[in-house]
């Protein structure tokens, strides 16, 4: 079996809580998605149910005339829901240590194991769109070289191909 999916970060976003919506910077990345995926064969786009993921595949899923399929497993990781001033630390922490798990948080293991379970089951020629730790994390579960530095160089959108053959997964950066 091989097959093609697509990656995608959500545009830049007014804040992080699930019903952020874009900003006017954001709505015009998500424009510039459909000119970057126009010539690409897509059969499915499948998003977290985030707004502000929503709202960045909801042009291109108007010029390509498909739904927006909606998966919870794509929603951003929690690392915790506490205040955390030192959240950028723990979070460096979290990908060196996957079953690192904070307070009424999700451990990088378990986030990772929901979109890797997404990824398996996703079709061919698919875009899942999440957000940016979701998105190191599977990036990190391909290529376990994909930490945190890495993390850090993810843009507003970003695009990732990931080609499956079999049991392989390669990633490709897309985005520039």
């Amino acid at each position: 079996m091989e097959k093609t999916v697509y990656l995608v970060r959500h545009c830049k976003a007014t804040g992080q809580s699930p019903d952020a919506p874009l900003t006017k910077e954001g709505k015009e990345q998500a424009h510039a998605l459909v000119r970057f995926f126009t010539g690409r064969e897509i059969h499915h786009i499948i998003s977290s149910p985030f707004v502000r993921a929503v709202q960045s595949v909801e042009p291109l899923a108007e010029y390509l005339e498909m739904p927006v399929e909606i998966d919870d497993r794509l929603a951003e990781r929690v690392l915790s829901t506490q205040d955390l001033p030192d959240w950028l630390e723990r979070l460096e922490e979290s990908f060196g240590n996957l079953d690192l798990k904070l307070a009424d948080g999700e451990s990088g293991k378990e986030a990772m194991q929901r979109g890797a379970a997404v990824l398996e089951t996703a079709p061919d020629q698919c875009i899942l769109v999440t957000h940016g730790n979701m998105m190191g994390l599977l990036l990190k579960q391909i290529d376990i070289d994909f930490g945190f530095e890495e993390w850090m160089k993810l843009s507003n959108p970003d695009v990732y191909e990931v080609k499956i053959t079999g049991e392989n997964k390669k990633i490709n950066r897309l985005w520039t």
